[in-house]
């Protein structure tokens, strides 16, 4: 188990030399200990020989993508990922969301960005840690479906287990969490990635409708997750929650 007075380990993973150094001082001086990685090969070798709490990663890497990487890692593990895009473009926010990343930021950036949004990343994984250890909830049930919160995926009516992408874990978990209550996407972006929204970001809507999809819903007439015209969303079902041993 980690010591809370043990600094908290950040890979960088960057093909950029100056980044990768720019970057590792800046949170070295801000009470984080870093670990760097120019490529996919010497990220796997540094989480082998680390105990890494967080994964700072570009989308544009040599060999293996960033997305591609992501996708690996969060087959193996829920180790938190903050995605660096060169561009900032929506769809590579959006992708890289969809591989399981935590955040995003597009470059060019000021360090202090990425400061803040390492520290909102760590705080919702050690808050997720905490309510899911002990007497936590382990399972929330809803219009037949489960949500499993261990295993981080949805289990459908028919009993088939249904793999979620990280962002569609934390939105979904959102929603059971404060069911029949609106929520705009100012208040989903701000809770699924604990910042204010982009008026030009869209993810959200993608990510709901995706979700959708995983929930087998009418696009045109959903029942579960409903658009609530000049409002956001809601979950219109009733929520019930199975303790744990």
């Amino acid at each position: 188990m980690k010591n809370m007075d043990t600094p908290n380990k950040i890979l960088i993973v960057d093909d950029d030399r100056d980044i990768r150094n720019l970057l590792a001082d800046y949170l070295d001086n801000n009470g984080y200990t870093t670990v760097t990685a120019a490529e996919g090969n010497a990220m796997w070798t540094a989480l082998q020989a680390h105990q890494i709490d967080l994964v700072v990663l570009d989308l544009n890497l040599p060999g293996d993508d960033g997305l591609t990487l992501c996708r690996n890692l969060r087959s193996k593990s829920s180790l938190p990922v903050i995605m660096l895009t060169a561009r900032g473009e929506p769809l590579d926010r959006i992708l890289g969301l969809e591989m399981g990343a935590d955040d995003y930021l597009p470059k060019p950036f000021e360090p202090r960005e990425l400061l803040a949004r390492i520290r909102s990343v760590m705080r919702r994984a050690q808050s997720n840690h905490n309510a899911h250890t002990g007497e936590a909830l382990q399972k929330l049930k809803f219009a037949g479906w489960t949500l499993d919160l261990t295993a981080r995926h949805l289990i459908s009516p028919d009993e088939m287990v249904v793999s979620l992408s990280g962002a569609e874990f934390r939105m979904l978990n959102i929603f059971l969490e404060h069911p029949n209550r609106v929520l705009n996407r100012d208040q989903l972006l701000n809770m699924t990635h604990g910042r204010d929204a982009d008026p030009f970001d869209r993810s959200i809507d993608i990510q709901i409708s995706r979700l959708r999809q995983k929930l087998r819903e009418d696009a045109r007439s959903p029942q579960i997750i409903k658009t609530v015209r000049n409002g956001g969303y809601v979950l219109a079902v009733t929520v019930e929650v199975e303790q744990g041993s």
